[in-house]
């Protein structure tokens, strides 16, 4: 039987020692964030000084941009390194990293979610072709993030006569996850909850490591009394149970049904998009879409993807998936990207990378920061502001077809749709189509090598990628070529036709009339 395994944050955070290597669960706008215990191991740090010199590991961005999530790591001597997927949600975090205060590191979300299997099977390390020819390939920079990112966490090596990439694994110590409903024998429900993520992988990782997994959960229950089909991670791997009575679904609810399946919400609730340059980028690249396909959508403007196809009354001709482990359904904007309404399925997300690596994706949209002549695009850092990867490089690299999605240009870009035209009514200070990209979060030439058809939409211009380069295929109407595009650009288009104009129907209020 054992003894009950329910205690407080603060007598769970005891177990974190000097020195441990921790990993958590957790998606931007909380969903899955153990906050409760973040909140209580910073407290203990602020008051004793202890536990100092910690390895954080995390898959997915964790934060509200402020002093949450894994900024309640943030404070000299408490991190000596961190292995993140997403940075974007802490800019405390990014600042210790630039200021060469830990060790940083960013890996694939896909490639640390599946890591934490490796671990706990033992095996050598996730050896992938996932991240060939980016910034994580030990030919480029390993995903160093700074100079105080010394050890290579990553290798080259061949076999078959073909080149992969052998992520090291690593021991880790201690889990801090979260769960909707635990019992007094450690049994975990996550019924509550809008993703599963790696919850599982990072508890059987830790306990086979011969460290401590510490779950949060919303409700208490007796032992014995949970069903069964809904524990996902069994009292075995589980040594604190911490119950928090005010645990949040996410930032934007304590439950939304609609958001876990035990409802189906009319796709007519969900507000169409205003008609502006955000709704321009998701209408071209929603143009894309072919019934019966299996897509994936990126977080920020390629989520404008998903409420257009709703507005047009086709979501339900395509498979919607996100790296979550969603499947189906509508996947949330904003802070909640992460999870969807009405989904048809949830796995956990090491499964879903599993699916995305063995080339399961007919198609994804992405989105664009920073892209060159050679087609290679960057959305993991651009000088101090390291935003990190997530999914996109282990989406990117194996989906048959890419849709990159973004505006033209950037840092106060203003435009305005009227009588069926674009008007700039002024102009972004930062170009985005460049020489060289800053960080090669997609290769150009791997794709090239593996022949992806790939699209970059925007605002004003739609452009493809072939094997001489970069091609114009089509300009807004409105837009001056010269003036609106081509000087806007560090590098000259390849134009072996005069670009069409795109599809008029983008640029006016009533529906489009897309058929999948």
């Amino acid at each position: 039987m054992g003894k009950d395994k329910f205690m407080t944050a603060q007598e769970a955070v005891r177990m974190v020692r000097d020195g441990d290597s921790i990993a958590v669960t957790g998606n931007g706008g909380g969903i899955m964030e153990p906050a409760s215990l973040f909140e209580a191991l910073e407290k203990r740090f602020l008051e004793e000084g202890h536990p100092a010199g910690l390895t954080l590991t995390h898959s997915a961005g964790i934060g509200d941009k402020d002093c949450g999530g894994i900024s309640r790591f943030a404070h000299e001597g408490m991190i000596k390194r961190v292995v993140g997927g997403h940075w974007g949600w802490s800019p405390k975090m990014q600042q210790m990293a630039n200021e060469n205060r830990i060790e940083a590191y960013n890996f694939p979300q896909g490639i640390i979610a599946m890591q934490y299997r490796e671990i706990a099977a033992k095996r050598v390390g996730l050896i992938t072709q996932t991240g060939l020819k980016t910034f994580v390939d030990p030919r480029v920079s390993g995903g160093k993030l700074n100079n105080a990112a010394r050890e290579d966490l990553v290798e080259l090596i061949e076999m078959d006569g073909k080149e992969w990439l052998r992520y090291k694994t690593y021991p880790l110590n201690i889990a801090l996850i979260r769960g909707s409903i635990g019992d007094a024998q450690g049994n975990i429900s996550m019924i509550y909850e809008p993703a599963y993520l790696e919850a599982l992988a990072i508890a059987q990782a830790v306990h086979n490591c011969g460290g401590k997994v510490i779950c949060q959960v919303k409700f208490a229950a007796q032992a014995g009394t949970l069903d069964p089909k809904h524990v996902r991670i069994p009292g075995i791997l589980v040594d604190a149970v911490v119950v928090c009575p005010d645990q949040q679904q996410s930032t934007e609810g304590e439950y939304n049904p609609a958001l876990t399946g035990d409802l189906k919400m009319p796709f007519e609730a969900i507000p169409p998009m205003p008609l502006d340059q955000r709704k321009i980028v998701a209408r071209r690249a929603a143009m894309e879409l072919r019934s019966g396909t299996i897509i994936n959508l990126g977080f920020g403007m390629p989520d404008g993807v998903a409420r257009v196809a709703s507005e047009e009354g086709i979501a339900d001709q395509v498979k919607m998936t996100i790296e979550q482990g969603i499947i189906g359904g509508v996947p949330a904007s904003g802070a909640i990207f992460g999870v969807a309404y009405n989904a048809d399925a949830m796995i956990d997300g090491p499964s879903q990378f599993d699916f995305y690596s063995g080339h399961g994706l007919d198609m994804t949209f992405l989105g664009l920061a920073q892209a060159d002549s050679r087609g290679n695009v960057n959305v993991s850092k651009f000088g101090p502001t390291i935003a990190g990867a997530g999914g996109f490089i282990d989406i990117s690299q194996t989906a048959k077809k890419c849709v990159f999605c973004g505006t033209f240009t950037a840092a106060g870009l203003k435009t305005e749709v009227k009588d069926g035209k674009i008007h700039i009514l002024q102009e972004g200070r930062v170009k985005k189509f460049l020489k060289d990209v800053e960080h090669i979060t997609f290769s150009g030439e791997y794709a090239r090598e593996n022949g992806q058809s790939v699209l970059y939409v925007t605002e004003r211009a739609v452009f493809e990628m072939t094997p001489e380069g970069l091609v114009l295929r089509e300009i807004a109407p409105g837009i001056d070529l010269e003036r609106d595009v081509l000087a806007q650009m560090d590098f000259a288009p390849l134009m072996p036709d005069t670009p069409k104009l795109m599809d008029a129907r983008i640029f006016a209020p009533e529906k489009m009339g897309l058929k999948g």
